[in-house]
């Protein structure tokens, strides 16, 4: 599978510091929204700051955030994501032992989680957003009956159609969004 550009390969030991369903959030909220201190991220999430703090030392502990000094003022203390995604290769965790797997269990199931929580907010909001954006948006699935040789490759493919819409648009292009794309292929019991 093609690699996304900035990303960071998951393996058990940072795995540890990130199988958590706060430090996943912290995370994405620093990737999709750019630096911010555990006091506004608390406030955005819903959390204590005591709480987000903690979290966020240990995502720095792990490698996945670093101070951003160049925006704090005074004491604050400011936080950014070194990379702006994440791969997972289950064939990294076969034969892991119990702990390791329950922490892949707890991360698959919070990404999938996520994903939910995302397309739910976009049905509650898309009145909001223009026509163009209502029609340019996407929920189709599809069934499929492949190898899983062809499973592979169609997600390499999708994976690197994908990166090359990256970087062809920026802020000030008039009417461009972030846009979260998400794919999921697995295998079904046929019936």
């Amino acid at each position: 599978m093609p690699e996304e550009p900035n990303t960071r390969k998951l393996d058990a030991r940072s795995l540890r510091g990130l199988a958590h369903p706060l430090r996943m959030e912290l995370l994405n909220a620093l990737r999709r929204r750019g630096p911010a201190t555990a006091s506004m991220l608390a406030e955005r999430l819903g959390e204590s700051s005591g709480a987000t703090s903690y979290h966020l030392r240990q995502l720095a502990e792990h490698g996945f955030i670093v101070d951003a000094p160049e925006h704090g003022k005074g004491r604050e203390r400011w936080w950014k994501a070194v990379d702006q995604g994440l791969t997972f290769d289950t064939a990294e965790f076969e034969g892991a032992g119990p702990e390791v797997r329950g922490m892949a269990e707890i991360y698959l199931h919070e990404v999938a989680a996520g994903h939910a929580r995302e397309l739910s907010g976009w049905l509650s909001t898309r009145h909001t957003w223009s026509p163009e954006w209502a029609q340019s948006s996407d929920m189709s699935d599809m069934t499929l009956h492949l190898t899983p040789e062809l499973a592979a490759e169609l997600v390499g493919r999708m994976h690197t159609l994908i990166n090359d819409y990256r970087g062809r648009v920026t802020d000030e292009d008039p009417g461009a969004e972030q846009v979260r794309v998400h794919t999921h292929l697995f295998p079904t019991e046929s019936n």
